[in-house]
């Protein structure tokens, strides 16, 4: 291909040892290496060697990222000749991501979080006094050397307030903040030392009814041992014993539904990618959590790592994977550190690699880092964010199970997910399905924030009901009444006052208008503007739209302008108009846009209008 690079354009030797850590050497002068002479340096490698390496360019990206704290123009054109990518293509990618930076940026950035869970816990506020003291995100400090940026959610919201630090260079620094007041992060814009990595109790810790949980805040995430101690890779051997059939089978009966919010039977999807005759196969674990209000499978990731490991070695065996990937999303330092570490030790002891437990059966896993892409929590856009393309979403069908990663068939599960096959393989089918409801089996994790006394994740079997919940968080603290509750996050539903005793099921919250989503609830006192929370929410969705789609890139401009003359007091022909023009736009992004993040856009916006009369006469 012939490349037309940036003119006067050339990296610096760090950002090319950067990116030999993570293309390897060049292997030509064609790459940015010696240049062979006579015929050998007048011909280069090409085709199907060429696009085969393209999958490296977000690793790639991420590695000048995190070396100088932007991606230069010289570096963008390393990458371009080394993977044999336009240079057009390249930035396209990314400029797509968020953490991504395309313009020159100080090593040190500080991103502070403004989203809906952190506002519970005076984000604003926080923001304000940094704004006050320091400048508006984006002003560099009087040496030039660090910076910050408003930040959607982090995924922190149990120990709100939260920020994230990050340091470039050759041994970079990453690391949450949470909680952070403003003193915190000032100090950190003058190059303070960052607090060590927060940890907040398990609220149910030790409570011996807990499945998911079990582990967590009682093993010790870093050792393989202290694991195995505590019942680790006995579900591996088991199904090593029932052979994939056996899994599947096991997995069917279970009645598992998929956890990351489209409730989709395990079992059925397992079964149409194992019976695919093209090969290979292919597993990714979607642990790209960017739902504001959740941090659910943060916290398994976080505290008990090898349990992922282990349910994506099962997964893989009975589906016929060869290959895995950890979808992990760019704002979670901690998780990576410790899937890292858990990988190593698991490949060390035999639990990865060629022969898995001497059983003949290969298997591995590795990490891909998200970079602040909300849409790429979808599938099929996790797919073409791997493969080194922009993370927009596909048409279906060809569906994952037959055209997925690569080309190939694939199995695409949440955290929360894949965790629950230990259980139903240590047991059975049939019993793990005796917990919860008909319809809704097994336990669920839900990530209570914002206006309760005792934060965090809770693990609760289907079928308690919003009450029990806000009972088991300590309920609103302060004497406060409550609001409502936001379910599922900023693509979910609002319940009200009056709708505590809901049950929490597949079917419950469907049947009471909302629902269970990626298992956030988000807990609203009386004194929060709900408008105003409305306002950004709708915001979030009209930044992370992709584009690709018409109804999703402008409904969701149209959805907030809408909003915001509601909020001036100038609505268009007056109030019911401009509620029946939301209602109307929000209808439009349902029935033609390409994904959910379209498909979901209103709904918070239309529950709360509609459940709860907000701007409209009478509303609380």
């Amino acid at each position: 291909m012939d490349l037309k690079l940036v003119p006067n354009a050339e990296p610096t030797p760090s950002e090319r040892a950067a990116l030999d850590e993570v293309l390897g050497e060049p292997t030509s002068g064609w790459e940015g290496g010696a240049r062979s002479v006579g015929a050998e340096g007048n011909t280069a490698a090409g085709g199907h060697s060429a696009r085969a390496r393209r999958h490296l360019l977000l690793p790639a990206l991420w590695a000048l990222q995190e070396r100088i704290g932007w991606i230069s123009p010289g570096g963008l054109n390393e990458i371009c000749r080394r993977l044999t990518i336009p240079p057009a293509d390249a930035y396209g990618v990314a400029s797509f991501y968020a953490l991504l930076a395309l313009e020159p940026r100080p090593a040190r950035v500080v991103h502070v979080c403004d989203d809906i869970a952190c506002r519970c816990h005076g984000a604003q506020d926080l923001v304000a006094q940094v704004e006050e003291r320091f400048g508006p995100e984006g002003e560099l400090s009087d040496d030039g050397s660090t910076t910050w940026y408003r930040s959607p959610c982090l995924g922190q919201c149990d120990r709100a307030p939260a920020a994230l630090v990050s340091v470039a260079g050759e041994e970079p620094l990453e690391r949450a903040q949470a909680p952070v007041a403003a003193d915190a992060v000032l100090a950190l814009l003058a190059g303070g030392k960052p607090a060590p990595s927060p940890s907040a109790p398990l609220p149910q810790a030790g409570d011996p009814a807990l499945r998911l949980l079990r582990r967590v805040g009682v093993v010790d995430p870093s050792s393989i041992d202290d694991y195995r101690a505590h019942g680790g890779y006995a579900a591996l051997r088991r199904a090593f014993e029932l052979g994939p059939a056996g899994v599947l089978r096991e997995v069917s009966d279970s009645k598992l539904l998929g956890r990351g919010g489209a409730a989709f039977p395990t079992g059925v999807k397992w079964e149409a990618v194992a019976k695919q005759p093209a090969r290979p196969h292919y597993l990714i674990c979607n642990a790209d959590e960017s739902e504001p209000g959740t941090f659910k499978d943060r916290a398994v990731l976080e505290g008990d790592p090898f349990a992922v490991v282990e349910a994506m070695t099962i997964a893989a065996h009975a589906t016929g994977c060869e290959r895995g990937y950890v979808y992990l999303r760019g704002e979670y330092p901690e998780a990576r550190h410790a899937l890292e570490h858990a990988l190593e030790q698991a490949r060390e002891r035999g639990f990865l690699g060629d022969d898995v437990m001497g059983e003949g059966f290969a298997f591995d896993v590795e990490i891909r880092r998200g970079a602040g892409a909300y849409i790429c929590g979808e599938e099929t856009a996790i797919f073409e964010s791997i493969e080194g393309r922009r993370g927009e979403p596909r048409n279906k069908p060809p569906f994952p199970v037959e055209v997925g990663l690569f080309g190939k068939p694939t199995v695409v599960n949440n955290v929360e997910t894949l965790v629950n096959v230990l259980d139903v393989v240590l047991g059975s089918g049939p019993s793990f399905a005796e917990v919860g409801t008909e319809g809704s089996t097994g336990t669920k994790l839900l990530c209570v924030s914002g206006h309760v006394a005792r934060p965090g994740t809770y693990e609760v079997p289907f079928g308690a009901t919003l009450r029990e919940i806000l009972d088991l968080a300590g309920g609103v603290p302060g004497g406060r009444a409550l609001q409502a509750v936001l379910m599922g996050g900023a693509a979910g539903g609002f319940l009200g006052p009056d709708d505590l005793d809901v049950a929490l099921t597949f079917e419950g919250v469907r049947e009471a208008g909302t629902t269970l989503g990626s298992g956030v609830v988000l807990v609203l006192d009386e004194t929060i503007d709900l408008p105003r929370l409305l306002m950004r929410i709708a915001g979030f969705f009209r930044d992370e739209s992709c584009g690709q789609c018409v109804p999703c890139r402008v409904g969701t401009v149209r959805q907030e302008e809408s909003l915001a003359r509601l909020l001036a007091g100038e609505p268009r022909g007056g109030v019911e108009r401009e509620l029946a023009l939301i209602a109307e736009v929000g209808q439009c992004m349902r029935d033609a846009s390409i994904c959910g993040l379209g498909q979901t856009a209103s709904s918070a916006v239309e529950s709360a209008i509609r459940r709860l009369h907000v701007f409209q006469e009478g509303a609380a």
